[in-house]
């Protein structure tokens, strides 16, 4: 029932009481990238959805015009804090999620949920192994399980795992904590840094 129905009608009533929330961070945010460097406010990148369908992911833009994509060698997103592609007010909007926010438009579509699975790159589709796939099954989420409580400490391949077992045990009291220790990341700032974690956690749900 919650997985079919409620998780979908929640993220509709979320989304639409935060579109004041979307709207201000669009207006001060918008106008910080603007004065930073003149480029476009939000970043539009291909991603994987629910049942492999690709769609446009919204984010405020934290990175240089047109800067290239680097990925580590387990096909992770490289991010680092001297990361000379990412602007000053992005800094500031990776370490507080800030440039999480406008995906609200994408959980309005349809496309996303606010829990759920890290929506891949469209371009790493074809690496996914069978027991990965399973992370397809549910929406991707503005924030997940591996986000909140991991954030970006574990591996591309680690997080995979997790996501998919996520998915086949999606239920409101685990999206419950996952809101609550999502906030409790953020505040803390923890594991914000792919290449410069090296910490290992317990990776059970």
């Amino acid at each position: 029932m919650y997985r079919k129905f409620l998780k979908r009608i929640i993220d509709i009533i979320f989304g639409v009481m935060l579109i004041p929330l979307f709207l201000i961070i669009f207006i001060v945010f918008g106008l910080l990238i603007k004065i930073e460097d003149g480029g476009p406010v939000f970043y539009k990148a291909s991603r994987i959805g629910k049942d492999m369908e690709l769609f446009k992911m919204y984010k405020s833009r934290s990175m240089k015009v047109n800067s290239p994509i680097l990925l580590n060698s387990d096909g992770s997103t490289y991010n680092s804090k001297k990361d000379p592609r990412v602007t000053r007010v992005g800094k500031f909007m990776r370490e507080t999620s800030i440039d999480e926010i406008p995906q609200i438009i994408n959980v309005l579509k349809g496309e996303m949920s606010f829990i759920g699975p890290r929506a891949s790159l469209a371009s790493v589709l074809e690496t996914f192994k069978t027991d990965e796939v399973d992370k397809m099954q549910v929406r991707p989420g503005i924030t997940g399980y591996t986000q909140a409580y991991f954030r970006n400490e574990l591996t591309n391949r680690e997080k995979r795992l997790l996501d998919a077992k996520y998915a086949k045990k999606v239920s409101l009291v685990l999206d419950v904590r996952i809101i609550f220790k999502t906030v409790v990341t953020v505040l803390k700032k923890d594991g914000i840094y792919t290449n410069e974690n090296n910490s290992k956690k317990n990776t059970n749900i």
